[in-house]
């Protein structure tokens, strides 16, 4: 194992009375090899990596609370939970600024980077089979650094708490939306976070997968809902006789780089969602099939993406489009399909919750059985632990009054990290010195990782940019409100 992590040393020796019982209860576990075996077998191969984990899949088998159990099936509805989210309905807007064709092309080649910078991950994974979540790889990408870890931990608390006070935000939007704002938006906000905290709860992913498909599904029919309505309703809500909804091919002239850059973030960072597959692989019965959950959301996702970017586009043109796109219906349809989001808006945001918390969790009780047994002191200190990551969300959702722009801000310091340069760090790694140019394919791999570190590093330096441009501009026009306010932000 590379330094920095559990060393495999830790695990069960062949012969002790742990090993013996969990060879009862699991009779298809390869016998330990000593360390003479090890030497001489590929450290890379995939044999010893099913072996790796089918260890620590054993190693839990007296334990109440079990954590590597998800099937590859449940994995793939917490991958759907994710990716058949609310920012879907935000694509008709960044083609209404990038044109249809650019969009749709920016659309695929980005789906594909993540998908292929996934499977680097999900073999990273594999090879290390300790890791527990992106803070574990930041670590080992960067030689066992104490320091990088420390700064992959901040990045990923900052980043998923972000996320997760979006949805506080989105929460009480959407029930100002659907109530016509009669009570302050506070008293909203407080009742997301309470649900949230709630639907949190649970200790494995093997738990909230159930929730998981339910929340998909029913973003699902929302956007569904929200494609049908768009194409049925006799005008967008806001149109103006005579002009009717304009569509183009192109991005329209004058289009400037800040806002051609919003469109592109958009996409991009609705895509990448790289930083909570770690947790996910690591509790995985058999990690080997990961990609199978993998290739499924990534083609429903493509089609989904460009099916409601394109189509809800196409009726509501440059000029009435929103983001999200539920603010385009008429009154009566905007109720409608946004009411079939409450799932996503609340078991998204606890997902997120539940992947920091649980990165705080297991630090705390490392060692402890605390850990993985029903005692006072794990259940309370679990619940402490999501009711913090909760009350953060809350004051940063209600303190910031240029949230959205700081989220942007917030994605294009992270997610240039989570989603590129990370993965490309990994490819190397994996792949050291004249390995990586050993062959035409290899050699052309190994330039495609490098222009994804590069990529990374583009989206960081201009994205960050485009974020602080916005801010600015914002402040000059003076559409930023007040910190704790009680105005509706009903669509």
């Amino acid at each position: 194992m590379a330094a920095g992590l559990l060393e495999v040393s830790s695990l069960p020796s062949r012969f002790s009375p742990d090993r013996i019982m969990a060879s009862a209860a699991y009779p298809d576990l390869p016998a330990t090899k000593t360390k003479d075996e090890e030497s001489q077998t590929d450290a890379h191969s995939t044999v010893d990596d099913t072996t790796s984990y089918k260890e620590l899949v054993a190693e839990e088998y007296d334990h109440a609370i079990k954590y590597r159990t998800c099937s590859w099936e449940k994995t793939a509805a917490l991958l759907f939970s994710e990716y058949i989210c609310l920012a879907i309905t935000s694509f008709p807007w960044s083609y209404s600024v990038l044109g249809l064709v650019p969009g749709i092309i920016l659309t695929i080649v980005v789906a594909g980077i993540v998908q292929y910078t996934s499977l680097v991950l999900w073999r990273f994974c594999l090879k290390h089979p300790d890791v527990r979540d992106a803070c574990d790889i930041g670590k080992l990408l960067f030689g066992g650094s104490q320091l990088a870890y420390n700064a992959t931990a901040v990045f990923f608390f900052l980043n998923n708490t972000f996320i997760q006070a979006l949805h506080v935000l989105v929460g009480a939007e959407l029930l100002n939306t659907l109530t016509n704002s009669p009570v302050c938006t506070i008293v909203y906000s407080v009742v997301t976070v309470v649900v949230c905290f709630v639907v949190t709860l649970p200790r494995t992913l093997n738990q909230l997968s159930s929730l998981g498909t339910f929340s998909a599904l029913f973003m699902g029919i929302a956007i569904l809902l929200c494609i049908i309505f768009a194409g049925v309703q006799d005008h967008p809500f806001g149109f103006i006789a005579g002009q009717n909804p304009i569509v183009t091919a192109i991005p329209i002239k004058g289009t400037s780089f800040v806002s051609g850059m919003s469109a592109f973030l958009n996409i991009t960072y609705t895509l990448v969602g790289q930083i909570v597959l770690p947790s996910f692989i690591a509790e995985m019965k058999d990690p080997n099939e990961f990609p199978k959950a993998l290739w499924a959301v990534t083609i429903s996702e493509v089609i989904v993406y460009i099916l409601c970017g394109a189509l809800v586009y196409h009726w509501t043109g440059n000029q009435y489009v929103t983001a999200p796109a539920f603010g385009a219906l008429q009154p009566v349809l905007k109720k409608i399909a946004f009411s079939f989001a409450i799932p996503t808006i609340i078991f998204l945001g606890a997902l997120y919750s539940s992947i920091t918390s649980r990165f705080i969790f297991f630090r705390i009780f490392r060692n402890s059985h605390h850990r993985h047994s029903n005692t006072f002191i794990g259940w309370s200190a679990w619940a402490g632990i999501i009711a913090a990551t909760w009350i953060v969300a809350f004051v940063i959702a209600e303190v910031i009054p240029f949230f959205s722009d700081m989220l942007s801000l917030m994605s294009s310091l992270f997610d240039s990290w989570f989603g590129f340069i990370f993965w490309g760090m990994a490819y190397l790694r994996m792949h050291p010195g004249p390995k990586r140019w050993a062959g035409p394919w290899r050699s052309l791999e190994t330039l495609v990782n490098y222009f994804l570190i590069l990529l990374g590093a583009y989206i960081f330096v201009a994205g960050t940019y485009t974020s602080i441009k916005s801010i600015v501009d914002s402040y000059q026009q003076r559409l930023f409100g007040s910190a704790f306010s009680c105005a509706s932000n009903a669509i």
